[in-house]
């Protein structure tokens, strides 16, 4: 039998391919007769492809734990008093940029929530000193670097919005310029 099972694993091409693995599974075959431990460390082996986003924090992340957190715990909407929704409209959030955003806008079933830009500090919530962020319902990434933050909000006039810049100038957030149409 083992002879037939050794026979079976040479001539499959895949066996062959995955040489340290075949001489594992031979000695595992000899315990265990089912080719199940064979396919244990290709379902082990896909995991860490699927781990391979996390692995870089600073790439942008919208789905990050930190921003349900965070939105969770801001006081509700003055408007509407409801929370607010824990899922980005838009956003540009990383660990490692001095400054990143994400909107957010009320939980509300209305046709025009509220919404509001959210700024982080290397992935850090900022609490305190941030110009208002009420009203911004984009960002535009044209514009973004890793300390500036291009925020955009609707005029009122068809097709045309502004840009308002915000810049970690190394100790807080400051307003650094506005441009309409863009």
């Amino acid at each position: 039998m083992v002879t037939a099972a050794l026979t079976s694993c040479g001539s499959g091409d895949s066996t062959v391919a995955k040489t340290p693995e075949a001489t594992t599974t031979p000695s595992t075959a000899t315990s265990d007769p089912p080719n199940s431990p064979t396919n244990t460390p290709s379902a082990t082996a896909e995991p860490p492809t699927s781990s391979d986003p996390p692995v870089d924090p600073c790439a942008v992340n919208l789905a990050s734990p930190a921003i349900a957190r965070v939105v969770s715990e801001l006081p509700r909407d003055p408007r509407s008093e409801q929370p607010w929704n824990p899922a980005p409209l838009a956003g540009n959030y990383n660990e490692c940029a001095q400054l990143s955003a994400v909107v957010i806008q009320a939980n509300t079933h209305t046709d025009n929530p509220a919404t509001r830009a959210v700024l982080f500090h290397l992935g850090k919530f900022i609490p305190e000193g941030v110009p208002d962020t009420y009203g911004f319902n984009g960002i535009d990434p044209s514009q973004c670097t890793g300390d500036t933050v291009a925020l955009t909000y609707p005029s009122g006039i068809s097709g045309l919005g502004s840009v308002v810049k915000f810049r970690w100038n190394g100790s807080g957030v400051e307003l650094i310029g506005n441009a309409a149409g863009s």
